[in-house]
C-alpha cells in the first residue's frame, strides 16, 4: 500500500537510513551488557532501521545493538534466501529450548573473516517486542534458532569466540587486533 494524495498521484516520502559502524571483537563494548528497551516509540523504530541496513550492507543474517555500541536489548534477524523477511526483537528471551543440540558453524560481523563450530539449543521460543510494543512468541529451528541465540548472547556481553578454546581465542584476538593496526 501505498499513501495518495486527493488527485491520486502518489505521494513520495523518502526516508534516509545511516549505515551504523560495527565494533570489531575483542572492543570492550561488546561486552557490556545491554539494558531492557523502556519503551518502543520513533527511537528505537529508526535504530531498527538503521541497523537492518547495516546488516544487510555488511552482508548478514543478524545484528544486535550491542555490536553497533547501543547498549539496549534490539536484534535484527533475515535468514531469508532473498533478506526481505527482516524481523525485529526487542527485550528477547528465550523462554524455551529444546534438550537436543546441535554443533553449526559460526560467523560474525564484529569478528569478520572467524568461522567456527559453537553447539546451541537445536529448537527454542523466543519471546519479544515486535516494532509497534506488541508482544509475540516465535518458535525458532535452525538458521534461525542458531541466529537468535547468537545475537542474544550478543545483549549478554558475549561474543561466539568465547565457545571456543582459549588457544582458538588467543589466536583470534591476535588476528582481529593485527587487523586493526593494519586499516
Amino acid at each position: 500500500m501505498s499513501p495518495h494524495t486527493a488527485n491520486g498521484a502518489q505521494k513520495i516520502t523518502l526516508e534516509i537510513m545511516a549505515l551504523l559502524n560495527i565494533l570489531n571483537y575483542p572492543d570492550k563494548r561488546l561486552h557490556k551488557v545491554a539494558k531492557p528497551v523502556e519503551q518502543v516509540n520513533d527511537r528505537i523504530r529508526r535504530l531498527v532501521a538503521d541497523m537492518a541496513e547495516t546488516m544487510y550492507a555488511a552482508p548478514g543474517v543478524g545484528l544486535a545493538a550491542t555490536q553497533v555500541d547501543v547498549h539496549e536489548r534490539v536484534i535484527v534477524i533475515d535468514v531469508s534466501d532473498a533478506h526481505d523477511q527482516l524481523l525485529a526483537f526487542i527485550n528477547p528471551e528465550i523462554v524455551w529450548s529444546s534438550n537436543e543440540k546441535k554443533l553449526s558453524e559460526e560467523g560474525c560481523l564484529s569478528v569478520p573473516g572467524i568461522y567456527d563450530n559453537v553447539e546451541r539449543a537445536e529448537k527454542v521460543r523466543v519471546r519479544a517486542l515486535n516494532e509497534r510494543g506488541e508482544t509475540f512468541e516465535m518458535d525458532c529451528e535452525g538458521l534461525l534458532a542458531v541466529c537468535i541465540q547468537h545475537e542474544m548472547d550478543h545483549l549478554m556481553g558475549r561474543v561466539f569466540v568465547e565457545y571456543l578454546s582459549p588457544l582458538k581465542q588467543t589466536r583470534i584476538k591476535s588476528k582481529m587486533k593485527k587487523l586493526a593496526h593494519a586499516m
